[in-house]
């Protein structure tokens, strides 16, 4: 038997169409009590808020598959899944395409003065006194971070023909070669770059990149996307730039006073929505009162395509696991290790 937890109203129709019979369907998260009722599963999938720790376990004798519905694992105990044996798989990407799209979309939107030019028409005015934009030919675009996202990121900026330049502890010289990158110091991007989009984690070493410190070294004319994590960029440092008309404008996806979200998706499901709502985020942001600041809100990761890449990820990974071909797990070796 497969317990799927945790299950939006549209997920239900695929899952029954996969599984059919052998599939029990909750949309309430896995917890100690509702795991009695489950003794004799061998697969649990879940999201984000089911916590899966030893006292769930415990419960689950039979148990051999976790299929988180997740990228991130912060949920599972997985010191005691490698103690038990129980598998773990996840889902490692679903937005790489989709945040870089948005990323462009941010940047197209400031350089055409897109958010203005609307506003004007649809007041019935129809001049186009102060819109002028910029091209982006020969630009150049200066990307912090080239994972996935940022190679996306990358390949969209060629093909409107603009200079690349790239900063990561890690350069990709693969991906350099390939698309052209030029890896260049931090200092030497942020002064280079005519654009600069973040595509890194939050992480301690993150925090704050682009600072009250570093943001003058930005020429006069540019743009600053962000559509990674809130905290990668001060904001009294950006709001300083902007009303001293350091920069040209910003577009962020994302901003440092979120609260932490551990999945994209998170956004989307009915639990997040009950306790936080982005609306009470963005008010009263400062940031908002700037016309060329354009604030989308965490959205840049939803797509159909994205969030059903989520539920098409997890329900393979359940299928290869019974067909004994299992996919997309997680290491617990290190866990194994750690508790010895």
């Amino acid at each position: 038997m497969i317990h799927f937890y945790e299950v939006e109203d549209w997920e239900r129709e695929p899952i029954n169409r996969v599984f059919g019979y052998q599939a029990s369907i909750d949309p309430q998260p896995l917890t100690p009590e509702k795991a009695e009722d489950a003794r004799d599963c061998k697969v649990v999938s879940t999201f984000i808020y089911s916590s899966i720790d030893k006292s769930v376990l415990d419960q689950l004798p039979e148990l051999e598959l976790i299929a988180t519905r997740s990228t991130g694992t912060d949920h599972i105990d997985l010191n005691e899944c490698s103690r038990r044996g129980i598998m773990v798989s996840h889902v490692p990407r679903y937005g790489d395409i989709t945040v870089a799209e948005h990323t462009f979309a941010l940047i197209l939107a400031l350089a055409k003065k897109i958010v203005p030019s609307v506003d004007r028409t649809r007041r019935g005015e129809f001049s186009f006194k102060g819109l002028q934009g910029v091209e982006l030919f020969g630009k150049t675009i200066g990307i912090v971070g080239t994972g996935r996202i940022g190679l996306n990121v990358a390949r969209i900026a060629r093909g409107f023909n603009m200079r690349l330049i790239g900063y990561d502890t890690r350069p990709n010289e693969e991906a350099a070669r390939e698309l052209d990158i030029a890896y260049v110091p931090y200092q030497q991007l942020l002064r280079d770059a005519d654009i600069l989009t973040f595509h890194v984690p939050e992480l301690p070493e993150t925090r704050h990149m682009l600072n009250d410190g570093n943001i003058s070294l930005l020429k006069p004319g540019c743009i600053v996307i962000n559509t990674a994590r809130g905290a990668v960029i001060e904001t009294r440092a950006l709001v300083r730039a902007l009303s001293e008309n350091k920069i040209a404008g910003a577009g962020l996806d994302v901003l440092e006073e979120e609260p932490v979200i551990r999945e994209e998706r998170e956004l989307v499901s009915s639990l997040f929505h009950q306790t936080h709502r982005l609306e009470a985020i963005l008010s009263g942001q400062i940031l908002l009162r700037f016309s060329n600041v354009i604030i989308t809100p965490h959205n840049a990761f939803n797509t159909d395509k994205a969030v059903q890449r989520v539920l098409d990820t997890a329900i393979d990974n359940v299928q290869s696991f019974l067909k004994g071909e299992p996919k997309n797990q997680v290491p617990l070796r290190k866990y194994a290790l750690a508790g010895t």
